[in-house]
């Protein structure tokens, strides 16, 4: 992770430095506050799993909950999941019309539409940046001391989303950010060969890494932001399960890596949210309780750790 002073206000402003080989690894649940159910799997994994991090959704249905809930859990790094594709703005329609489909009050739908928005260049920067930051107001409002921030669907990719992310949330006084991009290697082609699923999602996160990676962290970089090293779980989104996930973890390369993750419940409240994952999220649940943080340690050679150095873990956890 770009940074490596122990304490948080030189974290923030120092440059890379991390010269010696180790493994460190933030994992991180996305989409708290979207169901109930999703909340209360984050909860389960944070205290009996290595989740150690959290991004929630200002828009998300269970917003409420989901703030008294990190109010229980003082460990849990907590960070805005923002939302700009497949949801309803927070700001009016009128306020933030290039960002949404055409002829409704709704975001874009995918992240294929989104490109193509970005590629014709529909979206207006002030209106990305006045959304996103509404976005950290709320969580801030509701007590949540913001340690990062993420896009749904990693949106934030691309150059003319993020730059007025990044611009939004140093406003607030956030200054980290997930790096979105997979790391090299992590997924196997034997395995990618498997389930056509996972193929197709290898090969778009290894074509967008070769793209969009270099100028993302120049940009994150210039505008003195804290990131990692890369992610793990994007490509395996959907399909990951105790056997894939021990496998990426036997694959971290040296460096501050985050794994990406989304457990939750399959049920009632769940079938009412448009979303592709539902039965994946009990299996990464039950993957996620299955690894132990002595684990992590002991067999895949790896140390928790969390994008809120506040909450980093003691008994020899290293602060990022």
């Amino acid at each position: 992770m770009y940074g490596c002073a122990r304490n948080r206000s030189t974290w923030l402003a120092s440059p890379p430095c991390y010269t010696f080989p180790m493994k460190r690894l933030i994992v991180n649940a996305d989409d708290f506050g979207l169901t109930r159910g999703v909340n209360r799997a984050i909860a389960a994994c944070h205290q009996r799993g290595i989740v150690t991090s959290a991004t929630l959704m200002a828009t998300g249905a269970c917003f409420e909950e989901a703030v008294e809930m990190a109010g229980r859990m003082p460990r849990l790094s907590v960070g805005c999941h923002i939302v700009l594709v497949d949801g309803e703005p927070l700001l009016p329609a009128s306020d933030v019309r290039s960002l949404l489909a055409p002829g409704t009050d709704r975001f874009y739908h995918s992240i294929g539409e989104i490109l193509r928005a970005v590629a014709l260049g529909r979206f207006n920067a002030a209106e990305v940046e006045a959304e996103a930051g509404a976005q950290l107001a709320r969580l801030q409002r509701a007590g949540i001391q913001v340690s990062h921030f993420d896009a749904h669907k990693h949106t934030h990719m691309f150059p003319s989303i993020l730059r007025p992310m990044l611009r939004a949330a140093s406003a607030r006084g956030v200054r980290a950010v997930r790096n979105p991009f997979e790391a090299p290697g992590v997924v196997s082609m034997a395995e990618a060969l498997r389930n056509r699923t996972l193929l197709l999602r290898k090969a778009e996160t290894t074509l967008l890494r070769a793209w969009l990676h270099g100028r993302w962290q120049k940009t994150v970089r210039n505008a003195g932001f804290a990131t990692t090293d890369g992610s793990l779980g994007v490509a395996s989104t959907g399909t990951m399960n105790e056997a894939s996930l021990r496998a990426m973890l036997r694959h971290i390369p040296d460096g501050t890596w985050e794994l990406v993750c989304h457990p939750g419940y399959n049920d009632d409240d769940l079938a009412a949210v448009r979303t592709k994952l539902r039965e994946s999220r009990e299996v990464e649940l039950g993957a996620l309780l299955a690894v132990s943080e002595h684990e992590l340690r002991e067999t895949y050679g790896a140390e928790l750790v969390s994008f809120d150095i506040q909450c980093a873990r003691p008994a020899g956890a290293v602060n990022i």
